[in-house]
């Protein structure tokens, strides 16, 4: 195992645990009548460290509108192309 694979690897880990977090934070917000302020903080700070990531896939593949649902399938393709890369990282 290289240490370049090694640390990027890691570095997706820890891009995998803010789309996480992010996923957690948006669900708590759509669930919650009235979330606490420190969600919306979180809500800033994971979509910061997110958004530049998941945007240019939104814009070649728009969320999916299922009635008053939107599925944003950028995210879930993001989130499963860092599993496969992370897999590869950590195999080099």
């Amino acid at each position: 195992m290289s240490l370049i694979g090694t640390l990027i690897g890691y570095a997706l880990s820890v891009f995998l645990l803010f789309l996480i977090a992010r996923l957690i934070v948006d669900w708590i917000i759509t669930l919650s009548s009235s979330p606490a302020d420190w969600v919306y903080k979180a809500r800033d700070v994971t979509h910061k460290l997110t958004e530049p990531v998941i945007a240019p896939v939104r814009r070649v593949l728009p969320p999916i509108r299922a009635g008053n649902i939107g599925i944003d399938l950028a995210f879930t393709i993001v989130f499963i192309a860092a599993l496969v890369l992370q897999s590869i990282a950590f195999s080099l």
